[in-house]
């Protein structure tokens, strides 16, 4: 069986320059996209005269997932110095947390306040 020869490439109608004839056409070559991170944002818990301790320990227990140990030092930094941080995290994440802390506070009938603030 006899093969025959490829057949040469389609060559472009007349009237449409091609990359031989020297169109005017430039080449741009892609840039990787610059990735910016999210804007980070810190919880902080505010130290008041009434939460009892036990209860500020259990919400860094439960809602940041800190062991014993951390939040018991982060509960005392908000005891001494008024103000601790719990956590950074982006803005939307943030945001929940706080909204997290201050329900369970309102259900546990104490005023604890947590605010979040740009890291």
């Amino acid at each position: 069986m006899p093969v025959e020869p490829p057949s040469p490439p389609a060559v472009p109608p007349s009237g449409v320059p091609g990359p031989e004839q020297g169109d005017g056409s430039v080449v741009v070559e892609r840039q990787p996209a610059k990735v910016v991170p999210p804007p980070m944002y810190q919880v902080v818990m505010l130290n008041d005269d009434y939460t009892p301790m036990e209860f500020v320990v259990m919400v860094l227990q439960e809602y940041f997932k800190r062991d014993l140990e951390t939040a018991t030092q982060i509960m005392l930094k908000i005891h001494h110095e008024g103000r601790g941080v719990c956590g950074v995290y982006s803005k939307d994440v943030a945001a929940t947390k706080v909204e997290l802390v201050l329900a369970a506070a309102r259900r546990g009938g104490h005023p604890l306040q947590c605010i979040m603030e740009a890291a």
